[in-house]
């Protein structure tokens, strides 16, 4: 059951956390000064780095690592299912997680202006979410000739 639709949605969801893990979170702007924010560090103008936002690279790597675990529990489909929520509850913490740095930054750092990589955990959150319905339709597509034989 490797070559389900599931499994590309996973796939899918998996790089673009990848991804979202890999780029800035957005820019914060003072009248002298331009300060990035990744998953990991805020990086000032002056070159000093903080690291406070290291909890959202720890949730963003959990909800990229727990989408290729799922592709391959495709024999226990539950598990499968357990998995891919547990994927998209790091991936709703990791949004609430960035919100809150946000706001906590802002007012050392500035005013903030995200990136496009801030919608990419929301769209890997639709992804596990198709999944999961794909996921389900195949058990209730195995349970229903279960119930035929």
């Amino acid at each position: 059951m490797i070559q389900r639709i599931q499994t590309i949605y996973l796939f899918v969801s998996a790089v673009l956390s990848v991804v979202a893990l890999c780029m800035p979170v957005g820019h914060f702007y003072t009248d002298t000064a331009v300060s990035q924010l990744t998953v990991l560090s805020v990086i000032a103008s002056d070159a000093t780095v903080d690291y406070t936002p290291w909890p959202l690279c720890a949730l963003l790597s959990v909800s990229a690592l727990l989408p290729f675990v799922a592709i391959f529990l495709y024999k226990t489909r539950m598990k499968q299912i357990r998995v891919t929520a547990g994927g998209s509850v790091a991936l709703l913490l990791s949004v609430l997680a960035g919100i809150i740095y946000v706001y906590s930054l802002s007012p050392a750092y500035g005013s903030f202006t995200p990136s496009w990589t801030v919608c990419l955990p929301l769209i890997s959150l639709i992804c596990n979410w198709l999944a999961i319905r794909g996921i389900r339709k195949d058990e209730k597509l195995v349970r229903s000739y279960n119930t035929i034989r």
